[in-house]
């Protein structure tokens, strides 16, 4: 995979995981009683939360699973389930319960300050953004240029999403709720296709699947070294 293509993966994964436009109506709903001002410097906190978190997992992931002994078919399996659950939700146009849970919805309602909890944690950088930096890091192998242009997507992803934030606390009134949920079933999709191929690449690293004629699936040792020793 081209540097080019690779960066095009990361962008469409980390914007559709992250999800800002689905996150409008939950954050307008915590934020009734609040001005747009601050609004929008809340969105901006939560942004830098998340995109540090990101950052976090994306260079440290590959040594927790050393560390815990989990090898990266077992997670991308586990991951590619999370994300298929998210994605049926949003193709319902259903928030999923994956990222958040109606009680903690709730409770942000009742917080002064949501930006850390639950905006940025579990709403933005839930399990499903952690799981997909993971895998794209693993899918950047030890390519420098790869694993920079992952934390520069990463970074971007965070801005779009303080900008489609700031931007629905200057117009809430203008949102339109049907093109809103035509918006989230579209990405739904994607996320659907995502998963799929990450389960896809797992069965391949076990040998269950192999590639077809012209594909080039790198193995395990080939994308990440680091991980060698511990694929089955």
């Amino acid at each position: 995979m081209s540097l080019a293509e690779y960066i095009l993966l990361a962008l469409s994964s980390l914007f559709v995981i992250v999800d800002p436009i689905t996150t409008v109506p939950a954050f307008l709903a915590m934020t009734a009683e609040d001005s747009p001002a601050a609004r929008i410097k809340m969105a901006r906190f939560a942004c830098l939360v998340m995109m540090g978190i990101l950052m976090a997992f994306a260079l440290a992931g590959r040594f927790i699973f050393q560390f815990l002994g989990i090898t990266m078919p077992a997670f991308q399996m586990a991951g590619s389930i999370v994300l298929l659950l998210i994605a049926l939700d949003m193709l319902r146009a259903q928030r999923s319960r994956v990222k958040e849970t109606q009680e903690e919805t709730d409770a942000g309602v009742a917080k002064a300050d949501i930006a850390i909890t639950p905006l940025a944690v579990p709403m933005l950088a839930g399990p499903g953004a952690i799981s997909t930096v993971i895998l794209l890091h693993n899918k950047a192998g030890g390519e420098v240029p790869k694993q920079a242009s992952l934390i520069v997507c990463i970074a971007v992803t965070a801005a779009v999403t303080y900008l489609v934030l700031s931007l629905a606390a200057k117009g809430a009134r203008r949102l339109n709720p049907i093109a809103l949920k035509l918006t989230e079933r579209i990405m739904g999709l994607l996320l659907a296709a995502i998963a799929m191929q990450f389960l896809l690449n797992a069965l391949t690293d076990l040998n269950v699947l192999k590639p077809r004629a012209g594909d080039s699936l790198p193995s395990i040792s080939q994308r990440d070294p680091v991980l060698k020793e511990s694929a089955p």
